[in-house]
């Protein structure tokens, strides 16, 4: 019960925090991404991916090298507390995600310390599907991203990282696992992935 009461005093304290994370507030935020511009933020690891700016996006939809494994588009800057708003648009195979905290920009996944904000509609394990924090926050009920643009709103401040997609939270958490700076990546391990916007406040 004081588990409950706790994960819903976080879930609610977020909550409040994103609500005044509207178009309007975003003036002065900084543009990762932003259309088709943003591509000099980032670089890239892992399996080698078409990462380009096309279309008011920048966007993958296929490896370049053989063999198994992400594509990663990696921020240049690290981040540590901050809100960052999304805009991406999924098909309803693909496998991807955002990145938090991100500790090694050389090796980027959950296994060397980072968070990562699901987008994969048909993942084996429904509990770390879209909107989910893989394996640290699971999300119910299930939510989809296929064939549309979404939203993603995050809140991380120290231990506290909340999500909510479309509007509506998907995952809230207290972890003190990784509270360090980090970098924001994007994830191309399958399917199209296309994101048109993507704005970071530092707190």
């Amino acid at each position: 019960m004081k588990r409950f009461v706790a994960n819903t005093l976080v879930i609610l304290a977020a909550a409040l925090a994103l609500a005044g994370c509207g178009h309007q507030m975003r003036q002065d935020w900084t543009a990762l991404i932003d259309g088709d511009k943003g591509m000099d933020n980032w670089t890239t690891t892992g399996v080698p991916a078409n990462w380009r700016a096309e279309g008011g996006a920048i966007l993958a939809d296929k490896s370049t090298a053989a063999g198994k494994g992400a594509g990663i588009l990696v921020s240049k800057k690290s981040y540590k507390d901050f809100e960052l708003y999304v805009e991406f648009w999924a098909a309803d195979d693909t496998n991807s995600g955002v990145y938090l905290r991100a500790p090694d920009p050389n090796n980027v996944n959950t296994a060397s310390g980072a968070y990562e904000v699901q987008i994969w509609d048909k993942n084996p394990n429904p509990a770390y599907s879209t909107g989910s924090l893989v394996n640290v926050a699971s999300v119910s009920p299930i939510h989809k991203a296929g064939g549309r643009w979404n939203t993603f709103e995050i809140y991380a401040v120290g231990s506290t990282i909340t999500v909510k997609m479309n509007g509506t939270v998907t995952a809230a958490v207290q972890d003190a696992r990784n509270v360090k700076d980090g970098r924001l990546a994007i994830q191309f391990n399958g399917g199209p992935i296309k994101v048109r916007k993507m704005l970071v406040k530092e707190l």
